[in-house]
């Protein structure tokens, strides 16, 4: 017998156009479904970025604020300016290395997404 004969016999139901409908439906219900999920897993991501921003902006503030009021002289000022620029700099640092690994991981996500296999 020959292999074709063998492929529809095993499974005749895989060559039936009704079969080939409700997988391309299942396929396309998938997809939808996974971009939804990873919308609302980007909205979650933003509202926890922006408050923990919010938080630390807030703290970085305090903090100035605190050694502004302990600053006698100029000097004081000085050291001051360049221990908040520090701190401001090293956020924004961490800030965008936590950025990059969630876009890296965000492109990963996507481009599973659309190469599921079917």
């Amino acid at each position: 017998m020959s292999e074709l004969a063998k492929l529809y016999e095993s499974a005749p139901s895989a060559l039936d156009p009704a079969t080939q409908l409700a997988d391309a439906n299942r396929r396309g219900l998938d997809f939808v479904s996974g971009a939804q999920r990873l919308v609302l897993e980007e909205m979650v991501f933003a509202a926890n970025e922006l408050a923990d921003r919010t938080q630390t902006e807030a703290h970085l503030f305090a903090e100035f604020l605190s050694k502004l009021a302990g600053s006698h002289s100029v000097r004081d000022w000085g050291t001051m300016y360049r221990e908040c620029s520090q701190h401001q700099l090293d956020f924004v640092r961490r800030d965008c290395d936590r950025l990059f690994k969630h876009g890296a991981r965000m492109l990963e996500a996507a481009f599973s997404l659309v190469n599921r296999p079917g």
